[in-house]
């Protein structure tokens, strides 16, 4: 099967690998977004996608709007392609380029369609609290993330998990689940499914003021903001930016979910269940652990944080480095 493959980030790399070394697949041109300058240096950095191809010497194209590019959209055609593979590619597709293979082009996104729609799935599931999420693969149309599915995956999501590692797992799956939908598209073993649009959520992009951290909401929503939206979430600290990149929330029917090093809270801290203060208030120091904050319903252990213009330390780093006392206020991210 001749493939062409559409991808950009790292969530990506996993199942263009995986292309690349199964003998029943021939890619033959990567399309990938721009280099792009990175602030440190400002130097042109490729995708992670681009340094996969060129190591395996495969054609990589880099149009700007690849709809609108003439050369590429030449280079596409010519290819007589069975297949195009868009994972995480980064922009909408032409009903032109969508024609142009034999069997369509195949989609692996990031959720369980039609659920989270859009251009964070990962981030939005996480943030909403979900207990799973998944890949689905699709024959892609023009809409966004409208088209007929062909087959899904599942993996739950743990207390603990954040968007980095939930989407690492997903990249691993969607190479897999890829694999055999190709497979079984080549061998008309599998029939399309429309979506339920009566059933489809939308995962906008995030913005920055969604990073931003407000006391008053719950222990398990500040939380679920926290891993959903890592490592960008925001607070306020002396006066200044803090970032609050991982989290957990005392409740004792989550105990059982924590790792044995973090279930010793709640007997470093006996007395969890009385202690109270403002949304915001430092209430409780787990020696050892890091700070406990009081949230508008329940209790959160501050378990990294990064200060501003600092790498990232654990909570009781946090705590020694700057003599945090019980009784200090943090205030809302901006």
């Amino acid at each position: 099967m001749k493939i062409v493959f559409f991808g950009t980030p790292q969530f990506a790399v996993p199942t263009l690998e995986k292309l690349l070394n199964h003998p029943e697949f021939e890619v033959l041109a990567v399309v990938t977004q721009p280099d792009k300058r990175r602030e440190r240096g400002n130097k042109l950095t490729p995708s992670p996608v681009k340094v996969v191809a060129s190591n395996h010497h495969i054609p990589v194209w880099q149009p700007q709007r690849v709809k609108k590019h003439t050369e590429t959209l030449t280079k596409l055609q010519q290819l007589e392609a069975d297949v195009f593979v868009v994972v995480a590619y980064g922009q909408i597709l032409s009903q032109k380029i969508l024609d142009m293979p034999k069997l369509g082009c195949v989609n692996v996104h990031g959720s369980i369609l039609p659920q989270y729609r859009g251009a964070a799935p990962i981030q939005w599931c996480i943030y909403n609290g979900e207990p799973e999420t998944g890949i689905t693969t699709m024959l892609m149309d023009v809409g966004m993330d409208t088209g007929a599915m062909l087959l899904k995956a599942t993996t739950p999501i743990g207390l603990l998990d954040n968007a980095e590692d939930v989407a690492a797992r997903l990249a691993e799956i969607g190479g897999d689940l890829l694999i055999e939908t190709l497979l079984k598209l080549q061998n008309q073993e599998i029939t399309a499914t429309p979506q339920d649009d009566s059933a489809a959520t939308y995962a906008s992009l995030i913005q920055k003021q969604d990073y931003g951290l407000d006391w008053s909401k719950s222990a398990m929503q500040l939380h679920n903001q926290v891993r959903g939206f890592y490592p960008n979430c925001t607070a306020t600290f002396r006066d200044q930016t803090l970032k609050i990149t991982a989290t957990v929330p005392l409740d004792a029917a989550d105990k059982d979910e924590l790792p044995p090093e973090l279930q010793k809270i709640f007997q470093k801290v006996p007395n969890l269940a009385n202690i109270s203060g403002s949304p915001g208030e430092i209430v409780s120091i787990a020696k050892g652990i890091g700070a406990i904050v009081q949230t508008g319903e329940g209790l959160l252990l501050l378990r990294e944080v990064q200060l501003a213009g600092k790498r990232p330390q654990s909570g009781w780093d946090f705590v020694n480095g700057t003599r945090l006392t019980v009784g200090e206020m943090l205030g809302n991210g901006d």
